[in-house]
């Protein structure tokens, strides 16, 4: 007789669902590094990640 084989795959694991993103917030742009760095808002200032500039609120 023939005998099934255990392929060792385990059953499915659920899918996760996708992260809700908001909408997209237009914040200003480093004046040092161009249109493609933003500049993250802190309660006080302004700064750039890349270069480090930075300029208060």
């Amino acid at each position: 007789m023939a005998e099934k084989k255990d392929s060792g795959k385990k059953s499915a694991a659920p899918k996760k669902e996708k992260k809700k993103r908001g909408p997209y917030k237009a914040g200003k742009s480093c004046p040092k590094c161009g249109a493609g760095v933003k500049l993250a808002e802190h309660k006080n200032r302004n700064s750039c990640g890349k270069c480090g500039y930075f300029e208060k609120k």
